[in-house]
């Protein structure tokens, strides 16, 4: 049967460049673009298995670097999420070192109470014995120093007291990333800039964080010399009480025994 003259014949095979035959290829203008779930094995493998990159299309290339910027960034908020954490534990241990320190001083300042009580104690066996018996003194080698000889760090301390207070009340930072909005991309090369964006705002983050643990490193080790010197101090001053311990001991036996 002739075909009319006005009409368009017909055809069984698509036409290559009707925009409707390749819907499956390219995103509608407009829609989200996402890595093809279908290519993701080929992607991973660097298309070992279809010949390699030089032998792909302009448009599996795009996907593939678009996967590559997907897989960067996922990476990336990895390492941030790793630091968080270790800032996090950071966190934990200042605030340990501070109630450890806390708790030097208030063991030291009951040695100080020791020794007044203990040197009331002295002049009172000092005094016993009788009119004939030998003056008695106690054997003291140095004077009891006390915590107030070892300043603690002020700016640890606030720091350590405002993380614990933050931590208390949920509000310890776990970074920026999660609060950041990103323009939709509608294409594999949007998704390679936006994925580009991602990772220049993880790494500002990543170095944030690593620049806060750095400065609480340096102050950790301040606090530990600080607590060292401490520690030494106290060990001192129990040393020099036990042994004054000893010898009114010794002169109550003396006088109990007479």
């Amino acid at each position: 049967m002739p075909v009319s003259r006005g009409a368009k014949a017909t055809s069984s095979k698509a036409d290559p460049f009707d925009s409707d035959s390749n819907d499956d290829l390219v995103p509608k203008k407009g829609t989200k673009y996402s890595v093809p779930a279908g290519g993701k094995k080929q992607y991973k493998d660097g298309f070992r298995d279809t010949g390699g990159l030089e032998n792909q299309s302009v448009e599996e290339l795009e996907n593939y670097a678009a996967y590559k910027a997907e897989e960067t960034t996922d990476t990336l908020n990895g390492c941030l999420r790793i630091a968080e954490n270790i800032k996090q534990d950071a966190t934990n241990t200042m605030i340990t070192l501070n109630k450890q320190g806390d708790q030097i001083s208030r063991t030291h300042e009951k040695a100080v109470e020791l020794d007044q009580d203990l040197t009331k104690g002295e002049s009172l066996l000092g005094s016993l014995g009788g009119f004939f018996s030998k003056p008695w003194k106690p054997k003291k080698t140095r004077q009891i120093k006390g915590p107030a000889q070892v300043s603690r760090d002020d700016s640890f301390k606030k720091k350590a007291a405002r993380m614990e207070q933050r931590d208390k009340l949920g509000l310890s930072p776990r970074g920026k990333g999660n609060t950041r909005n990103y323009a939709e991309a509608t294409s594999a090369m949007d998704k390679v800039q936006v994925e580009k964006q991602k990772q220049d705002d993880a790494l500002d983050d990543l170095s944030g964080v690593l620049g806060q643990l750095k400065g609480m490193a340096v102050d950790m080790g301040s606090e530990l010399d600080r607590q060292n010197e401490a520690l030494d101090n106290l060990n001192d001053d129990v040393e020099e009480l036990n042994s004054r311990v000893k010898g009114a001991n010794n002169r109550a036996r003396k006088i109990i025994a007479k």
